[in-house]
Parts: C-alpha cells; sequence; structure tokens
C-alpha cells in the first residue's frame, strides 16, 4: 500500500434516521463500526449524512466534529448521496459510500485503499443477514456501500441519477464503464475470479465480468468472508420489490431504461 502523507476519506451515508437494534439509530451504528476500521496511519475519515429536506439533527450528534449532516432538497436516497457527496467531495481525497444499515467490516478500508493503488474504483460483495445476525447468503452484487473511489473519478462520473428510485446504483455503474475507470470488485479468499469458473458456480460474479465494462476485474481478498454485512430488513429497498406490486411493476420499467440507455442492465 502507498504510505504517503496524510489522505482523507470522505464517507458519504444516505439515511432516514431509523431505528436499529438496541434504540441506537441504524446510522450511529455503521459510523460507529467505519470508526473501528483497521486504517493505515496517516488516513482521516470524515462522515457525511445525507438527510431529507424535513429531517432533523439526531441529539447524538450534535457537535461532533467528524460528522456533517447534509439536507436535500428531496426526499431520495439518490437525492440524499448526492447532496453529500457534493459537500464531501470538498478537500477529500476519496469518497466511500455506505448505507446506514449495513455495515464495514474491520479490514475493508485496509483492503480498498491497497487496491486504490492498481485502481479506480473498488467494490465489493456483502454477506447478508437478517433481524437476529443470522447469515441468510453471500451477495456478490456491487452494492453502494462498498464502493471508494477517488474524489476526482466521482466528480468526472457525476451523481446519481434522481429519475431512479430502485436501480440508481446500476445507472452509476453503467456512466462508470463509460468513463474507462479501471475497476476492482472484491470477494472472499475461497471464491473464483474467472469467468468460466464463476459462470459455472457464482453467476452474479461473472456478471460484474461482463456487464461492469470493458477494464473491470474481480480480486480475491484474504478473509474467508465478504467485507461488507449488509442488513436484509423490511425496510429494505429489495425487500418492498419483492413484497409491493407496485414497486415491482416500477423496478421492472426501470430495468427497461437501463437496457434502453446501456443495451444491458450494468453491474
Amino acid at each position: 500500500m502507498r504510505r504517503s502523507a496524510e489522505r482523507s476519506i470522505a464517507v458519504v451515508i444516505p439515511s432516514r434516521l431509523e431505528g436499529g437494534e438496541g434504540g441506537k439509530l441504524f446510522v450511529e451504528q455503521a459510523i460507529e463500526a467505519a470508526g473501528a476500521q483497521s486504517i493505515p496511519s496517516g488516513v482521516h475519515l470524515s462522515f457525511f449524512v445525507g438527510i431529507d429536506a424535513d429531517a432533523k439533527v439526531p441529539p447524538p450528534f450534535a457537535g461532533l466534529p467528524d460528522v456533517s449532516f447534509v439536507r436535500s432538497c428531496g426526499r431520495s436516497q439518490a437525492a440524499a448521496i448526492n447532496v453529500a457527496a457534493t459537500a464531501a467531495a470538498q478537500g477529500h481525497d476519496f469518497i466511500a459510500l455506505l448505507e446506514d444499515d449495513d455495515r464495514w467490516e474491520p479490514n475493508f478500508l485496509s483492503w480498498a485503499l491497497s487496491f486504490l493503488d492498481i485502481c479506480d474504483f473498488v467494490s465489493s460483495n456483502q454477506l447478508e443477514i437478517d433481524a437476529d445476525g443470522r447469515c441468510i447468503r453471500v451477495n456478490d452484487f456491487p452494492t453502494p456501500s462498498g464502493w471508494i473511489m477517488a474524489t476526482d473519478l466521482w466528480r468526472k462520473v457525476g451523481p446519481f441519477d434522481e429519475s431512479f428510485r430502485w436501480h440508481l446504483d446500476n445507472d452509476w455503474l453503467g456512466r462508470l464503464a463509460f468513463s474507462q475507470a479501471n475497476r476492482i470488485h472484491l470477494v472472499e479468499s475461497t471464491a473464483p475470479v474467472t469467468l468460466d469458473s464463476c459462470a459455472q458456480v457464482r453467476p452474479w460474479i461473472a456478471n460484474v465480468l461482463t456487464q461492469g465494462g470493458p477494464r473491470s476485474s474481480v480480486r480475491r481478498h484474504l478473509s474467508s468472508q465478504p467485507l461488507i454485512r449488509r442488513l436484509v430488513h423490511r425496510g429494505s429497498g429489495m425487500y418492498r420489490i419483492a413484497t409491493n406490486l407496485a414497486a415491482a411493476a416500477e423496478s421492472k420499467n426501470e430495468y427497461l431504461q437501463l437496457i434502453a440507455r446501456y443495451g444491458r442492465i450494468p453491474w
């Protein structure tokens, strides 16, 4: 890993300030887990929490020096990310995204920074868990909670398209591919990484290689499980798509827009 002097990471967290287990907000737990990262000396974390226009900053965060709350002009995940990322881009070397109900494992940033020495963008698969902490499955889709990039790349690709409600991440990944950025998708130490082997047993990893753009590759880290823990619960977007007919119809329409725009559903 490059050992340059000081480097700063702006962690962008969209949040509706909803409560998790134990009386703490999801965003509180996410910031605590991120703050416990094993990172090289000289790397500083700042947190930018994007919230809705009418949201109130919760008392536990009042006056914290490295946590800023930024209000959007709307009430969507895309709007919350965009306004927080705009603030975060001022004076920070890297931008990382983290959904408030997800968690980084302690070595995520250390691994991600090491790969950013040889690529422009890092994503990761996730270990999905339920509300009781029980393992559900490994999800190989590159959700935003595993994204980290140089701030200049964020500016080059541009903000999320706020017309998308469900698949704003797919659309952004499509524009990332257009940018010709070199991209690495991280998987656990036992996962397949070649196209042939992924296609046989882990087709979603294969999708990253075939639908992620010409400069996408897959690399292993040394952990036996993914570096992102993704909470699956009734408030999540994928749960709503699976259980709500109107949401499912909106999702299908967005997929059709993606195919029309990119000729595929970007991964």
